[in-house]
């Protein structure tokens, strides 16, 4: 209690679960980002991040596990240009190549299974989701 008037969001009693850390983790970052629920939907493309789904107009797309993180990443920053340097900080670990062009290669993966111009390139900045 005193934690929460001290001005805490939240607090977990031992012993407890790292997934129950993990799930409250995801809901502040959520909450923060102004998702209240696991489900993000722009234009028709839905994407449940707790189960791992995402659907274009009702129909289940197959991602690889780097393309949903960089598109659920996307996602959560829409309106946002995000950098090809953020992207890969966010997918990779500090030693991975940074002058690879996994990012471009995912990006265009990416763009064969959403709708056109569902992922905009801003020359010499980064990509965004398109929310038209």
């Amino acid at each position: 209690m005193q934690g929460i008037d001290a001005g805490a969001d939240d607090y977990v009693a031992k012993p407890f679960h790292m997934e129950e850390i993990l799930a409250r983790i995801r809901a502040l970052v959520r909450r923060a980002a102004g998702h209240a629920s696991n489900e993000i939907e722009i234009n028709g493309v839905r994407m449940d991040v707790a189960a791992g789904r995402v659907t274009v107009d009702g129909q289940a797309l197959r991602l690889t596990s780097h393309e949903f993180r960089l598109l659920a990443y996307l996602m959560h920053h829409k309106g946002k240009v995000i950098s090809r340097t953020e992207l890969t900080e966010h997918l990779y670990d500090q030693d991975f190549d940074r002058d690879s062009n996994t990012i471009e290669v995912f990006v265009g993966r990416l763009r064969k299974k959403l709708p056109k111009n569902c992922i905009e390139t801003v020359r010499g900045l980064g990509y965004q989701i398109n929310e038209n």
